[in-house]
């Protein structure tokens, strides 16, 4: 899975050159790129909006470059095939653009050294278009507050076209169980699995969020049936919330971390580094595969990390817990995206139901129908 050099600059100069995510970039097809009209339309993106986005002079010029190459190459010219791709045509993924971004970043040792979390990502390109293009308009004189409206349109933060919403995706019991039993606990990386898995489904904790936690994070309490252990996750925003461990989440991460230091990552691969959110993912996926065997219904979800984050809050919500300790639990800012829990578990609405439900009431019977009466009335 070769990525050519000139695809990467392509991508590159398209993140910061017009603003896209990187997820919107990958999704191009030759018929959303009008090199002669300089236009994209960026469709069912987040929020599931469409947009069409102009390309700068300079910039339509590179991707022209970029499409000549790629059709010197003999790539698929349909319109429905990507445009960017790697040497034998297949679609260029995330996670190796991702890895090929660190690559070139600790090549031109670009690095942050002001004690910041993360190092400069993929996704800081869009920052930078946008911070740069607001400096250049305010140094110019322009009237910045009559571009913003047409502005956040380009950047998609405001909807140009609406798609029906997909219907949040979580496991039942019985699926969250199987996933559960599905790790060889005999072995080392099974152990690993089963204590990653409940982790994810005891704390709701996103899968960078769990990649990123450290052995300093955890509160193990000496004796777990009788003591309470928690964690503390480093969340969005530089964040941080606490959340209690069950006693069988606790013995299970203690057998990951006895014997080590604070400052390591708790959970690792198999070559002793930490776990990366793409392993956690690939992780995720394999176990679904395997339960999906057993259970058909599982087959037809498309679960993620993030899935088994959204289980958490349905079936905390099922036992009745506020919605706004599961706001608080779960890190987010506002009490309306917990909502959409409530809105979206069928078996909660289906009990809301029962409860103002109409009986059929029968008809009464006219007293002429009623053969016990009309035979007392012709005895009198």
């Amino acid at each position: 899975m070769q990525l050519e050099p000139h695809t990467l600059r392509a991508i590159l100069l398209l993140l910061y050159g017009a603003g896209l995510r990187v997820s919107e970039a990958l999704a191009l097809t030759l018929d959303d790129v009008d090199l002669t009209g300089a236009l994209l339309t960026v469709r069912d993106t987040k929020f599931h909006k469409t947009r069409m986005v102009p390309l700068g002079a300079e910039l339509n010029q590179e991707m022209v470059r970029y499409a000549v190459r790629r059709t010197e190459a003999d790539h698929n010219q349909t319109g429905t095939a990507p445009f960017f791709v790697l040497r034998r045509g297949g679609p260029v993924q995330r996670p190796l653009v991702e890895w090929r971004f660190k690559g070139l970043r600790e090549y031109a040792n670009v690095k942050r050294i002001d004690g910041a979390r993360y190092q400069p990502r993929l996704h800081d390109l869009r920052h930078s278009f946008a911070v740069h293009r607001l400096v250049s308009w305010y140094q110019q004189g322009t009237d910045v507050q009559k571009l913003l409206p047409q502005w956040c349109g380009t950047l998609g933060t405001i909807p140009f076209k609406r798609a029906m919403k997909r219907e949040i995706t979580y496991l039942e019991q019985s699926e969250m169980e199987a996933l559960l039993a599905a790790p060889d606990r005999r072995t080392p990386q099974g152990q690993r699995d089963y204590a990653l898995l409940l982790f994810l489904y005891n704390t709701g904790a996103r899968a960078d969020e769990a990649a990123q936690l450290t052995i300093g994070n955890l509160e193990l309490a000496q004796t777990p049936t009788r003591d309470l252990s928690s964690v503390q996750i480093h969340g969005k925003g530089n964040k941080l919330r606490r959340c209690p461990l069950w006693p069988h989440t606790a013995n299970a991460l203690t057998g990951l971390v006895n014997e080590r230091t604070q400052h390591e990552h708790v959970f690792l691969n198999r070559c002793g580094h930490p776990i990366t959110r793409f392993g956690i993912h690939t992780m995720v996926e394999r176990y679904v595969k395997r339960v999906s065997a057993k259970l058909p219904a599982l087959a037809t979800k498309r679960v993620s990390p993030h899935s088994l984050r959204h289980t958490t809050a349905t079936h905390l919500l099922r036992a009745g817990v506020d919605i706004n300790t599961i706001r608080a639990w779960l890190g987010h800012v506002s009490i309306d995206t917990t909502n959409i829990y409530a809105e979206t578990d069928l078996e909660m609405k289906a009990k809301a139901l029962v409860t103002c439900e109409v009986k059929e009431t029968k008809r009464s019977r006219r007293w002429k129908e009623d053969k016990g009466l009309m035979t007392f009335l012709r005895t009198l």
